[in-house]
């Protein structure tokens, strides 16, 4: 029989301090984190109220940092980060400061990078069947369609 391991209140905290402190987390990954540990609602309550008190646990600081990070990394468009971090239950008004994270200029430059960087990749000889499997791709990654337009036509200008 396996044994399952409890936590006292103490332990409980310390452990969330730690775990939110290695990397921001928003409220859904942490009550996710509370009842693997098999904690009790009080002693969960207690523990997000302190977590939220003592700045552990931000909504605001967890959705810009999200925001930069996929970003920067994962080379997100705003429709796919904004989508995420509304599955993540963040305000509509976090997700509009988690966006302003993001440089318009650099927007604009990745998204252009990502163009040439695609097009480059693609095999397809027909142009028309090349552009809709970029545009296609870039939708995906969260891009707006304008924007992506924009990119084609500066290009062919």
């Amino acid at each position: 029989m396996e044994k399952i391991k409890t936590y006292t209140l103490d332990e409980a905290v310390k452990a969330l301090e730690h775990y939110c402190v290695y990397q921001d987390r928003c409220h859904q990954e942490v009550e996710r984190k509370l009842s693997q540990m098999r904690l009790i609602p009080e002693i969960i309550e207690h523990t997000i109220t302190h977590l939220i008190a003592e700045n552990f646990l931000n909504e605001t600081r967890f959705s810009q940092s999200y925001a930069r990070g996929k970003f920067r990394i994962k080379k997100w468009g705003k429709i796919r980060i904004a989508k995420e971090l509304k599955s993540r239950n963040i305000t509509e008004y976090n997700i509009k400061i988690a966006l302003k994270e993001i440089d318009e200029e650099a927007y604009l430059t990745t998204l252009e990078e990502l163009v040439v960087k695609k097009s480059a990749a693609t095999q397809e000889t027909s142009p028309f069947k090349k552009k809709k499997k970029i545009v296609d791709s870039l939708l995906r990654q969260g891009y707006a369609y304008k924007d992506i337009n924009d990119v084609f036509l500066k290009r062919l200008a």
